[in-house]
């Protein structure tokens, strides 16, 4: 099956969301949230200089954003401005990034933990040079306050919570696997273990999402695909893009499209000079479920 696109002219999109009618997403160079419906009306609905990445909603609807350089989320209110919710920057020493909140308005974010773009060019090369590093996992309450959930993660980034609520998995993208962990009532997790190794599958998860069958579906930034993994590792369908793959969500009226944000590279160097970013679908046949 051949992918639509549904939108071009992105820089760099990530943190898709489908929160009906719309499919919600951030673009990096845009420095702007937008939302798009089914006919393709797309809406910029509001700027975020610092760079937007993961997005979620409160329980009263007003919306989170992570602000990437700023190391915050950011949380819209009612007449449109937006306010420090959470401060990350003494979790994260380089910029935030992905992000999945629960129904109760916890939210977890993930970080680089390093220059990423710095290490790809070679730039992490000597004495005092960048390098690859871990990171945290950062665990936001309701009410802003701000903890480490879990230390020593490889490149936190997409994140899914299950329908019961209980179990939080974590695409670590410098691991090659996709972690789970339980979830206690206050959002702490315990239980750390693989979820999903990827080695086999020869993908590297960036933005994930959950099926109601209990598979999940990761944007392989390697490659133009999106691979759907049940626990344990095993591949049960691929799906083919135009470009590389960075992040997907399921969506649409029936929640069986799956979309899948699109670029030719990640380098803010090269993403950043030309909007060549795009939304792509297809359809599947297993909806979406949990949270996003």
């Amino acid at each position: 099956m051949t992918a639509e696109i549904v939108r071009e002219g992105l820089f760099f999109g990530e943190g898709p969301r489908w929160r009906s009618p719309y499919l919600w997403y951030s673009d990096f160079y845009d420095h702007a949230v937008h939302r798009i419906d089914e006919s393709g009306h797309d809406e910029r609905m509001v700027e975020v200089a610092a760079q937007p990445s993961g997005l979620g909603w409160l329980p009263d609807g007003r919306m989170l954003v992570v602000a990437m350089r700023d190391r915050a989320v950011l949380r819209q209110e009612r007449n449109g401005s937006l306010v420090t919710h959470a401060d990350l920057s003494g979790h994260e020493p380089f910029m935030n990034n992905d992000m999945v909140v629960d129904t109760d308005g916890r939210a977890y974010v993930g970080g680089f933990g390093f220059d990423l773009d710095a290490v790809s060019d070679g730039r992490g090369q000597g004495a005092g040079g960048e390098r690859a590093r871990p990171t945290v996992l950062s665990l936001v309450q309701p009410d802003g306050t701000a903890s480490v959930a879990a230390e020593d993660m490889g490149f936190p980034n997409g994140a899914v919570i299950t329908t019961d609520g209980a179990t939080l998995i974590v695409g670590e993208s410098m691991g090659g696997r996709l972690t789970a962990f339980d979830r206690r009532p206050d959002g702490t997790l315990v239980n750390r273990r693989t979820w999903a190794d990827l080695s086999a599958a020869g993908a590297v998860p960036d933005g994930i999402c959950l099926d109601a069958a209990g598979a999940v579906w990761l944007a392989d930034p390697l490659s133009p695909r999106c691979v759907r993994v049940e626990e344990g590792g095993r591949v049960l369908e691929e799906a083919v893009f135009g470009q590389t793959c960075y992040a997907c969500a399921l969506g649409g009226a029936d929640g069986r499209t799956l979309y899948a944000l699109t670029a030719p590279s990640s380098h803010a160097r090269d993403a950043a000079a030309e909007p060549r970013g795009r939304i792509e679908a297809l359809r599947v046949s297993v909806p979406g479920a949990g949270s996003p």
